[in-house]
């Protein structure tokens, strides 16, 4: 009988700077930083959350090819995207993309695309 997945636990981002990375995700997308092990951290929003692995940082024995900035992620957010823009824009923060239609797990989506400080992609978009 073939496993049956229920949800995302958690993702792990590879990143060049902790402190960068944290003040990215708190200053652009509100996200709160939590120290989980003497030097390790996550970045905590709603009921989910993205551990953070700096390069060259040994944190566990099984990770083999951590590079930072190979990782896309799509947040689900109620705020209309041109409000996202807006913030986004008053952040300082460039677009890549959009706002442009998408296909999400669920629904179609109307998104938009950022990069984060280690240019891994960064999809905010509302479910149409």
């Amino acid at each position: 009988m073939p496993i049956v997945l229920e949800s995302l636990d958690h993702v792990v981002l590879t990143v060049a700077s902790i402190e960068k990375t944290i003040a990215f995700y708190e200053r652009v997308l509100g996200m709160t930083a939590r120290e989980f092990k003497p030097r390790r951290y996550a970045l905590h929003f709603g009921d989910q959350k993205i551990n953070l692995h700096e390069v060259g940082t040994v944190v566990d024995p099984n990770v083999r090819h951590a590079t930072a900035g190979s990782v896309d992620l799509c947040f689900l957010t109620q705020t209309p995207l041109e409000e996202v823009v807006t913030h986004l824009q008053a952040e300082g923060v460039s677009i890549v993309q959009g706002p442009v239609g998408a296909t999400g797990a669920c629904h179609k989506l109307l998104s938009v695309y950022i990069y984060d400080p280690d240019e891994n992609l960064i999809e905010i978009a509302n479910e149409v």
